[in-house]
């Protein structure tokens, strides 16, 4: 019997790490969700590594308040809007509140943020410089988080990894009197004078282990060392209170075209969402009447061109934070839902108070005020 011929495959290497990874790639997405939220056996098994994981993240910011390790101050107070879990919890629109706000009372706001899902500026991140964001930048060299602050927040928004440095560049060289820092809760590095924790009223601290076990950056026990918590969508009577209103759709090819949500009631739509919790987006849709068909993507995705031509026919509704990485190849029937956040009354006589005592302790001289 004639041996078999059994040549040696020709696939490249990098065509067999990209098939493996298509075949993770469904278990990947859904996992995290199965271990940090719904019980899954596999968290009790990382529990160790959540153990390690939030010791170090204790001892690390115990070192910095000691000054063991080195924190920095900005020539201008700072406000830190951060989570304690992975994934998206409403951070950027109660950043883009903050910074309306702020800009209604007086003060000249900037925003200062990491720019996740960027290409490196530089060879060498740890000499990356501040960039400051236009608002017709690329998404893909300045984050989809900063380029749609960007546009909407009315003030100058920066870009570093290196955040002490971004609020500085923001005090000298745009002339802002107040920074907000965009998810830097952890980087204890920048001091602050306010901290606004965000927590998803929803899914809360799920299983309430640090990562990987867990979706926790640092202990819950976080929680009670921050000045305000504000709960995305709950009903706690120990947490201030914020939901998302969605406005009128937005075109991307012609963005002075809009339509209200209902009218893409009684057809067939697609909805897309490359977010932190896309579930979030596709309830809102559904809550509001929408047959919606729902295709999810990881959060910070760099969509291309093949991928928007694979989407069905019909109007395509996507989050703003897709939508600034999608606007390049879109056609007339993309559009995206912008969102509003709205707080509770007590919310802003607390954030009132808490701007007074930084007032106190560092007097800003506000736009529109005279001198005495």
């Amino acid at each position: 019997m004639a041996a078999t011929d059994r040549r040696p495959s020709h696939i490249p290497v990098s065509e067999r790490r990209d098939r493996f990874k298509h075949r993770l790639k469904p278990w990947l997405d859904v996992l995290p969700e199965r271990v940090w939220y719904q019980g899954h056996w596999l968290g009790i098994l990382l529990a160790p590594l959540g153990w390690l994981y939030c010791g170090v993240a204790q001892w690390r910011r115990w070192l910095y308040q000691r000054g063991w390790l080195a924190s920095y101050s900005a020539p201008v107070p700072v406000i830190v809007v951060g989570n304690l879990t992975v994934g998206g919890t409403g951070k950027t629109p109660l950043v883009l509140w903050l910074a309306g706000y702020l800009t209604e009372r007086g003060y000249r706001p900037g925003i200062a943020l990491r720019g996740y899902g960027r290409k490196r500026f530089e060879a060498d991140a740890n000499r990356e410089q501040p960039r400051q964001v236009p608002a017709d930048g690329d998404a893909s060299q300045f984050g989809d988080e900063a380029l749609l602050l960007a546009q909407r927040a009315g003030c100058p928004v920066m870009v570093c990894r290196d955040r002490v440095a971004a609020a500085h560049d923001l005090a000298e060289q745009c002339g802002c009197d107040l920074v907000i820092t965009d998810d830097g809760l952890q980087h204890d590095r920048l001091r602050r004078q306010l901290e606004i924790l965000v927590v998803d009223g929803e899914r809360g601290f799920g299983n309430r282990r640090c990562l990987p076990a867990g979706p926790l950056r640092e202990p819950v026990g976080r929680r009670r060392q921050v000045d305000l918590v504000i709960e995305n969508g709950g009903g706690s009577l120990d947490a201030f209170q914020m939901r998302l209103e969605p406005a009128d759709a937005v075109n991307l090819v012609d963005p002075s075209r809009r339509r209200p949500l209902a009218d893409f009631a009684g057809q067939p739509v697609t909805a897309v969402a490359g977010i932190g919790n896309p579930q979030r987006f596709f309830t809102m849709l559904h809550g509001l009447g929408l047959t919606v068909a729902s295709l999810t993507y990881p959060d910070h995705y760099r969509y291309t061109a093949d991928d928007l031509r694979n989407w069905p026919d019909g109007p395509v509704l996507m989050t703003e934070k897709d939508a600034v990485k999608c606007r390049t190849f879109a056609g007339p029937a993309h559009w995206s839902v912008p969102v509003t956040a709205v707080l509770e009354p007590r919310f802003i006589r607390a954030l009132d108070r808490a701007l007074e005592h930084i007032q106190a302790q560092a007097p800003i001289k506000l736009s529109g005020t005279q001198e005495p």
